[in-house]
């Protein structure tokens, strides 16, 4: 039989409806297409998308994409275009096709960020559109591992290998395809570090040849325990592979000879209620390892998966590991998400979108600007260990470990994360930074006046929760830096008697290779752009005038706050971002057609500034007069009797006076207010926040700055 035929016959096996005449059609088209070109092994290049095919159709997939693994390679090889494959076989095919031939070339090197970022970029859009675009890439990806060792080329070989482990593998494990990762990573391991595989194999058969490795014997003791407890199962045992090992092995900082848990068994049973029984079965037989159990039949992986693990010293008190599941979960074990289209006989175009993480890598994609900051938003090994918890109404949220509090407002919507001003874990108050642990019961507190703060950076886990706050800072700061600079040309045109008109601005923007009048003001904002340009591009008449006016030709101005540093003749600006205060250690930063910008030294906006344009600032205590300062905080409070006495009083006793009170939000748990309390200096208003700070009512008291 030809090998065509044999490929409709495996598909016939479980999709009986195939139309038999499409694959044949495609199989002939391809070869054409293909003609005489070879593969680096010397074989003709069409034996690879037909084996892509043969891959496919072990796992199981639909006629579609079993077309589209013969075609995969067309329109890239050879002279075929998409128009042509959408005549021949329809635009479902021709758009699958067209998604894998834009994602042959990810690429991992750190030289050229922007073409790696961009291949990522059409590889998660692609994915979510279609989740078979990502299977037949799995399948390309599997079978070019395969024959990589007749490459010649060692850096292509160790970059392709780089590439399997730090993305392909970890996508396959996401979408559950375990088979197809576990030969990935082997393959690639083979690559990279043969050496420490054939270590790890020789350690292997030493401990067979020391007899603690005979599956056969433990099969017949874990199935005689199984019998005396009336449960029928198939248990099925295996030696773990090497790389699964040695990441184990590195995780653990273990050594060879520490090497012993090894193998690794499956008990497939009947329904869900004998998953239980036998579980019950194994523990009440054999010691548990402590740490060791994981219940994903209650609380099932992203992608689909279930079953239970377990830990024990078995027979001859071997260490094992014990998987527990039913016939159903072991289909999706196999073959992952795409188990459940077997079970449906079609395909959900849509299907993509259903998977959290999907929408989440979608999401970066929209979020994340800079190359750098999307490579570090994207690393697919993520979510590997996870923590399950609850929101009050009882919804689960898988997180990847050491999540916090704000991981968990970001999971639950994005716009939740940029309003958390607290939290309460199983009903109390805890610090957003936080570890959450399995099983918490997490309450995000809102606040309206709440936003992102740049150090949660710092200290959040998830991806997203990283992506949407790096993009409000920087939006944020993009706005504000454009209103500054608005300011300051509108200054600088005033001062040399000119007329502001932003129609005049935006004839010069092709001049600049700007897109937007708000990217002038941006630059000129933040001191990378000389206004000076921007008027004579406008004005080119008064190029030749010398007497140009600069801040530092105004007239010299009496400084209106007591400062020791400032430069005379320089107007100052107190900034906004971080509204410095008599009391607050300051810097200052010259900035062109502004003046001298006050920051308080602490401020994240100082590293804006060139070196040289920064000077040391101080008040003068002398001139300063602190009695009527005000000082306004923002307060979240818990809602129960007594509470808002307790900070009037905690306030009243440190001799502050309460000269506003406003109730920004209030809900049924807690209520969020701002206070403006009249102090004499910085360290009295230090001791009021601390004193109400300490108060077991209050979530959160922080000093407002700015408006």
């Amino acid at each position: 039989m030809k090998e065509h035929l044999k490929l409709v016959e495996k598909v016939k096996n479980y999709f009986p409806n195939i139309n038999a005449e499409n694959i044949n059609k495609a199989y002939n088209f391809g070869k054409k297409a293909h003609g005489a070109q070879t593969r680096a092994s010397g074989d003709p290049f069409f034996s690879h998308p037909f084996e892509v095919a043969n891959i496919l159709a072990q796992m199981k997939l639909d006629e579609k994409s079993i077309i589209t693994g013969l075609l995969h390679d067309v329109i890239e090889d050879t002279l075929a275009t998409k128009e042509e494959i959408k005549k021949n076989f329809g635009i479902e095919v021709a758009n699958l096709v067209d998604g894998v031939t834009k994602l042959s070339k990810i690429t991992l090197d750190k030289n050229n960020k922007n073409k790696q970022v961009e291949n990522l970029r059409k590889f998660i859009l692609a994915i979510s559109e279609d989740i078979r675009v990502l299977f037949v890439k799995l399948a390309d990806r599997l079978h070019n591992m395969r024959t990589i060792k007749f490459l010649k080329d060692f850096e292509k070989k160790k970059k392709i290998s780089n590439e399997t482990l730090e993305i392909f593998a970890p996508l396959a494990d996401r979408i559950g395809v375990r088979k197809i990762k576990d030969e990935l990573e082997d393959l690639a391991f083979e690559e990279l570090n043969s050496n420490v595989k054939l270590t790890i194999i020789k350690r292997i058969d030493f401990l067979k040849s020391q007899g603690k490795n005979n599956i056969k014997l433990i099969i017949n003791q874990l199935n005689k325990i199984l019998k005396q407890n009336n449960i029928k199962a198939e248990i099925i045992g295996r030696e773990k592979k090497p790389y699964s090992i040695w990441r184990k092995m590195k995780r653990k900082n273990i050594s060879f000879e520490q090497l012993s848990d090894i193998m690794a068994f499956k008990i497939i049973v009947e329904d869900i209620d004998q998953c239980y029984a036998s579980l019950k079965a194994i523990h009440t037989s054999y010691p548990v390892v402590p740490g060791r159990f994981k219940d994903y039949i209650s609380l099932p992986k992203q992608n689909g998966y279930k079953s239970i693990h377990t830990s024990i010293f078995g027979p001859a008190k071997q260490k094992i590991e014990v998987q527990i599941r039913t016939n159903e979960m072991e289909k999706i074990a196999k073959f992952g998400v795409a188990a459940h289209w077997q079970y449906k006989n079609k395909i959900n175009l849509q299907e993509g979108k259903k998977y959290k993480w999907v929408r989440e890598l979608v999401d970066i994609v929209e979020t994340s600007a800079e190359p750098d900051e999307f490579l570090e938003n994207t690393k697919m090994d993520m979510f590997k260990d996870q923590v399950f918890c609850f929101t009050p109404k009882g919804d689960l949220i898988a997180l990847p470990e050491k999540s916090t509090p704000i991981d968990f407002a970001y999971a639950v919507h994005s716009n939740l994360g940029d309003v958390c001003a607290g939290a309460k874990v199983n009903g109390k108050i805890t610090p957003l930074k936080n570890y959450l642990k399995n099983g918490d019961q997490v309450e995000i507190i809102k606040s309206k006046l709440q936003s992102p703060s740049p150090n949660w950076s710092e200290f959040v886990k998830t991806p997203k929760a990283k992506s949407r706050i790096k993009k409000f800072i920087k939006t944020k700061e993009y706005n504000e830096y454009s209103i500054l600079g608005l300011k300051i040309l509108k200054h600088f045109f005033s001062k040399n008697n000119q007329i502001f008109d932003e129609s005049n601005l935006k004839q010069t923007l092709s001049y600049f290779k700007l897109q937007t009048i708000d990217d002038l003001y941006f630059r000129i904002g933040k001191g990378n752009f000389d206004p000076l340009k921007v008027l004579h591009a406008i004005y080119p008449s008064l190029k030749k005038i010398k007497n140009i006016k600069y801040e530092k030709n105004l007239k010299k101005e009496k400084n209106p706050m007591p400062l020791k540093g400032l430069l005379p003749g320089f107007a100052i600006n107190y900034s906004k971002c971080c509204c410095p205060m008599p009391g607050d250690k300051i810097i200052g930063a010259m900035v062109k057609g502004k003046g001298v910008a006050v920051h308080t030294i602490d401020c994240g906006e100082i590293g804006k500034y060139l070196k040289k344009n920064i000077i040391s600032l101080s008040w003068d205590s002398k001139k300063v007069t602190l009695e009527d300062y005000v000082g306004r905080i923002m307060i979240i409070v818990i809602n129960e009797p007594g509470s808002l006495g307790e900070i009037a009083s905690a306030i009243g006793n440190n001799k502050g006076n309460i000269i506003n009170l406003k109730l920004t939000s209030r809900k049924k748990t807690f209520f969020e207010m701002l206070v403006d309390v009249k102090v004499k200096n910085l360290n009295h208003f230090t001791n009021i926040i601390a004193s109400i700070r300490s108060l077991n009512t209050v979530s959160s008291v922080n000093r407002i700055k700015g408006k």
